[in-house]
């Protein structure tokens, strides 16, 4: 049955039009195997309307695809370019290799169910689905902490700090990955589980399960992989910004004491680094709390029962989560100066203009600062 199809729409309006809306559910399309997993709170709600599966469909497809591909090429460029290989730079291949599988695994089948208006999948997919969407979610959130935490380190410890090595830099991604590999396995010994989203046709964490073993996975698990990531990359652009804006001011005072206008190019004058850097903080933040708030209200509402939550509003939830995914290369990886002149070099025709060799700047993917302008400890 075509999602698009006018067979489907008018099937779907008929049947609303005898029932009135009251004797046909959203579950009525799941396949028996799967109605085990299904609670039974979506009972009360009709189906959707065809086009809203239409709208998620393509829209959860034109997201993979930039994802995949912008992924992709960061991951691409980062490996194949010899000054971008750091260890610094490992957390942002990190990043993009989640972000690239995420949307890999998720997209696809995402696709396939919304074209059938349901679940399809089986029981077992389903299962998988929801891990897979939780642990390169989680993955994502810490890489970006961990990235934080080391732009905190160069800019604001100075030369006092004890520079990322990469074999620091893999046991982190390695730590990472432990971690998160924990957090989304535990649903599949009993402690929650993965169960259909309300439109039927993604999985996710199960938010309405009454009993508190349930309940206690979505707190502690929105504890260590919301507000404490949230909680530590504000804190570090923080104090990176401040960093960053008192060696821009003492660096104004010299120039002044030596009667120059200042000491850097009269391009990088223009913009001062702490304007710069204070964008992509609040970029990265911003961007961050936009992608995870909206589930993390959704669980909440679910486990303490603060509101009614619509079949409608979990595909809107799920479709910001993963749209983190689409945005990470271009805050991580188009930010970086370096890339964008390696994405010049190996792919010309995507760059709009001419990139300057570009060293010092501070606010770049990896904190490209030089020695000699490092914020002091």
């Amino acid at each position: 049955m075509s999602v698009m199809g006018d067979p489907s729409f008018a099937a779907w309006v008929a049947a609303s039009a005898r029932s009135g809306g009251g004797n046909i559910t959203v579950v009525d399309k799941v396949p028996p195997d799967m109605l085990s997993m299904v609670d039974a709170y979506w009972y009360q709600f009709p189906p959707l309307n065809p086009l809203w599966h239409a709208i998620l469909g393509f829209m959860i497809g034109c997201l993979g695809f930039v994802s995949i591909v912008g992924n992709g090429m960061v991951i691409y460029i980062f490996c194949s370019t010899k000054s971008l290989k750091t260890p610094s730079n490992l957390l942002v291949v990190n990043l993009a290799f989640s972000d690239f599988f995420m949307m890999l695994s998720m997209s696809p089948p995402m696709v396939i169910n919304c074209y059938n208006e349901t679940w399809v999948l089986g029981p077992l997919f389903c299962e998988i689905y929801g891990m897979f969407g939780s642990l390169f979610g989680c993955i994502s959130i810490w890489t970006m902490t961990m990235i934080a935490l080391d732009r905190y380190n160069v800019i604001v410890k100075g030369l006092s700090a004890k520079p990322l090595t990469k074999k620091g830099a893999m046991l982190q991604i390695l730590l990472v990955w432990a971690f998160s590999i924990g957090w989304t396995i535990a649903p599949f010994f009993g402690w929650n589980r993965y169960v259909p989203e309300g439109n039927m046709t993604a999985c996710g964490t199960d938010y309405l399960t009454k009993d508190w073993v349930s309940r206690s996975y979505i707190l502690v698990y929105s504890v260590f992989v919301y507000f404490l990531p949230l909680l530590t990359i504000v804190y570090s652009y923080w104090f990176i910004v401040g960093a960053v804006a008192a060696h821009e001011k003492s660096m104004r005072e010299q120039a002044k004491k030596m009667n120059v206008a200042s000491l850097r190019s009269s391009e990088a004058a223009q913009t001062s680094a702490e304007c710069k850097l204070a964008k992509i903080a609040l970029m990265t933040i911003t961007l961050w709390f936009f992608a995870w708030t909206p589930y993390l209200i959704t669980n909440y509402a679910g486990i303490f029962e603060m509101g009614k939550i619509s079949p409608l509003a979990t595909i809107w939830c799920s479709l910001f989560a993963k749209a983190n995914a689409v945005y990470n290369p271009i805050v991580y990886g188009i930010s970086h100066p370096k890339y964008r002149q390696a994405l010049q070099k190996k792919f010309p025709s995507l760059v709009c203009a001419a990139e300057a060799d570009d060293t010092t700047s501070a606010a770049s993917g990896a904190t490209n600062v030089t020695a000699d302008e490092k914020p002091a400890a």
